[in-house]
């Protein structure tokens, strides 16, 4: 057990609370882009020495170890973990009331270190502990598992634990509290509650007023499913009467509901989307709510390769300090460029072979798509016409396809979806190299958006967010193929950083459309000038880099944050 470096941390004016967290590979506290952009959040946050502090669930179950079987059918395992192998164990324990009992909440400590050596902690939250029940102890244990009475009860550990842990670290005058994604709405009814407790119910707009002032709110969802809704019988079962009536007494219980991110809006004074376009979405579906746009953006010295950072020490000696420089990347020669992708591509190619057995050629344009296996995010897309896919194949110097992604074990049709690529792939085998690589990991992530050739996208509009796997592509000079949706609508300038796929990004989807239309790119555009015109292809990788690299990171981010989100008043 250790004690945290009071001295410092009570220097701390921000807290981030997230639901999942995604800092290294071998700590599963996160299922996918939500809880790595948490994690490069933190990682900025740290490089910038800004005073902040994370919170977020331990997750002891982890999200799940995938395999697949011949026919593309996954399988899950459990992917337990000890947290006490990897963190420090902390105090103080706080308690929390959930079904009118006490339930004891523990925290162990992860130290994000900065590159000028400034630390920002992670608190991960811990109910498996011999104080509490058995049902009780395995709160913090699935992530995005169970029920919707356990969903609501990690929520409750989360934003109730996490401010008495706080309050408990002697963390009482922070300034500001980010709460990502809706998960962690009730930070600010805890904060709302103390304030009730002291003055009494007949001041609770001026608490209200008061609470909105100290919560800021990033809603990462433009799907209404997506957005967690739980019935007031269930609301009032796990939080109790007299946080029922507080939230009655606000407003946040519509048509027999509480909807976590509207709670999470109503209870904060500055809320943003993380692309221009997700924020226009989102605008419409709350209406009477101002939902600015700040765009994502990765960790630099994260994402980018081993390989392409060798060579941005040699060109551009601070672009770790400064990401902005990487805008004079202008000035690599291509034959560097091209030279060091390979470098990356080898090391990509060979981990290939070691997980699956298959080997490619490192000589053939190589695509890669690895998301969360959603239905909107459509990974079959590429594989709706078959027969047209074989002809551009064959037409072209050679094509080969690297998939990688989880389906949620309750997502059937994410999983039909992953059978069916594999499925059409192993009738294409002897015109078009394929491997569905399992268990996607930041491991497995940064290998691949390092080493592909082209980085492929194709949600459905408007669904996306605003996705950063091709932002981490882009660092390492590897241009994207992609709906016009998400953060690429912004970072898109065609033939320059990448090529779209359909209409333009206001126009709604259509499916039959772009699979012609991202055929007609591979066989029209992205194929040829592959191989026929070398230092042609070597300019769009460096734009990439130029363009896009030096703008989509997580410094840039967490600049604007600063701006226009912490600042107050």
């Amino acid at each position: 057990m250790s004690a945290p470096n009071q001295g410092s941390l009570r220097s701390s004016r921000i807290a981030y609370f997230s639901m999942e967290v995604g800092v290294r590979s071998d700590l599963p506290t996160y299922s996918g882009g939500l809880g790595v952009l948490s994690g490069d959040t933190i990682k900025a946050a740290a490089d910038l020495e800004l005073p902040f502090v994370a919170v977020s669930l331990v997750h002891r179950d982890g999200y799940f170890r995938q395999t697949l079987d011949a026919e593309g059918r996954q399988r899950e395992e459990a992917a337990t973990w000890d947290p006490g192998e990897y963190l420090d164990r902390v105090e103080p324990r706080v308690t929390v009331e959930i079904e009118g009992r006490s339930v004891v909440v523990q925290a162990w400590k992860l130290a994000v270190i900065g590159v000028t050596g400034h630390e920002v902690p992670i608190f991960f939250l811990d109910t498996d502990i011999e104080d509490n029940a058995d049902p009780d102890r395995r709160i913090t244990g699935p992530l995005y598992g169970g029920d919707e009475r356990i969903r609501l009860l990690q929520e409750a550990v989360l934003g109730i634990g996490g401010v008495k842990l706080l309050q408990g670290l002697g963390l009482d005058e922070l300034e500001t509290y980010h709460l990502n994604e809706g998960h962690s709405a009730l930070l600010g009814l805890a904060l709302l509650e103390e304030l009730a407790e002291s003055r009494g119910h007949e001041e609770i707009s001026e608490g209200l007023e008061e609470v909105r002032s100290r919560c800021v709110f990033t809603t990462h969802t433009p799907v209404a499913a997506g957005h967690d809704v739980f019935p007031i019988g269930l609301v009032e079962e796990v939080l109790g009467e007299r946080r029922t009536a507080l939230l009655q007494a606000i407003g946040a219980v519509e048509e027999g509901v509480v909807n976590m991110t509207r709670l999470a809006l109503r209870l904060s004074r500055f809320c943003n989307g993380v692309a221009m376009r997700h924020a226009q979405v989102s605008g419409e579906m709350f209406p009477g709510y101002q939902v600015h746009p700040i765009t994502n953006g990765v960790h630099a010295a994260t994402w980018t390769g081993a390989p392409m950072r060798g060579l941005f020490d040699e060109y551009v000696p601070a672009w770790r300090e400064d990401p902005y420089l990487l805008r004079h990347a202008v000035d690599i020669p291509l034959h560097r460029i091209r030279a060091t992708h390979r470098e990356a591509k080898e090391q990509l190619l060979s981990e290939v072979e070691r997980r699956s057995g298959r080997r490619l050629a490192p000589d053939r344009l190589t695509l890669g798509f690895a998301r969360r296996a959603a239905p909107y995010k459509r990974a079959d897309l590429l594989m709706r016409d078959p027969e047209r896919l074989r002809a551009v194949a064959r037409a072209s110097g050679g094509l080969q396809i690297l998939y990688a992604g989880k389906a949620h074990p309750r997502n059937e049709e994410g999983k039909e979806m992953i059978r069916r690529v594999v499925e059409v792939a192993e009738t294409l085998k002897e015109d078009m190299a394929f491997a569905y690589l399992e268990d996607y990991d930041m491991e497995l992530g940064g290998l691949l958006t390092a080493g592909v050739d082209v980085w492929l996208n194709n949600p459905t509009k408007p669904l996306e967010a605003s996705g950063t796997s091709g932002m981490k592509a882009a660092l390492n000079g590897v241009p994207c193929l992609s709906v016009l949706d998400g953060w690429w609508i912004e970072g898109h300038v065609e033939g320059v950083t990448g090529w779209s796929i359909g209409t333009g990004w206001d126009q709604p989807s259509d499916t039959d459309q772009e699979v012609h239309s991202l055929l007609d790119q591979l066989e029209g555009t992205v194929l040829p000038l592959y191989y026929d015109d070398p230092d042609g292809w070597a300019r769009v990788m460096r734009s990439s880099i130029v363009l896009n690299g030096s703008y989509f990171h997580a410094r840039r981010m967490m600049h604007e944050y600063q701006a226009r989100a912490y600042r107050r008043g």
